[in-house]
């Protein structure tokens, strides 16, 4: 009998160990369903990921969103149907020591072209939660001198507005 119940503990804690994602699988699905949860505007769902005092850096020099005011910006575009839609083409994720933060980098395939995302998460009571993420657009080494004429009035503006402040 003792070996009968042994053997069922043994079991159950291998299935347990098995069945369970590794926090590097929780971060690729948490990332994953924020994509998807934008490109079918669920707009619960997208901030429900995020902490509740999450940053969204936005690809424009003033798009510093904090998340109150990234919600307001946002809504509009969640109750038109569709959000954005980014798609991972590759993501690499590091943890601090403990593995309740985390941090990630990755290339995405977005309406923009190729674009870079990064982001913080950090781990709470509930789950692995988006604390702030960078996104910006990939720029081609030969295309940046263009790009840099292109905004240059525009950065000349921001640059004297924001030292004036």
């Amino acid at each position: 009998m003792k070996k009968l119940g042994f053997t069922l503990l043994f079991f159950s804690l291998a299935i347990q160990l098995f069945s369970q994602e590794t926090s590097e699988e929780k971060i690729n699905n948490l990332v994953d369903q924020w994509h998807k949860a934008a490109a079918e505007a669920d707009f619960d769902q997208y901030f429900g990921l995020m902490t509740a005092d999450g940053v969204f850096i936005g690809t424009d020099a003033t798009e510093n969103w904090q998340n109150d005011d990234f919600r307001e910006f946002s809504k509009p575009y969640f109750d038109r149907g569709k959000a954005w839609s980014f798609t991972s083409l590759e993501r690499n994720i590091y943890f601090n020591e403990n593995k309740s933060i985390a941090w990630f980098d990755e290339l995405l395939d977005t309406h923009m072209g190729i674009c870079r995302g990064s982001g913080v998460l950090q781990k709470t009571e509930t789950g692995w939660k988006i604390a702030h993420y960078v996104l910006s657009i990939a720029i081609p080494n030969e295309n940046v001198e263009e790009v840099t004429q292109l905004k240059k009035s525009f950065d000349k503006k921001l640059i004297s507005e924001i030292r004036n402040n």
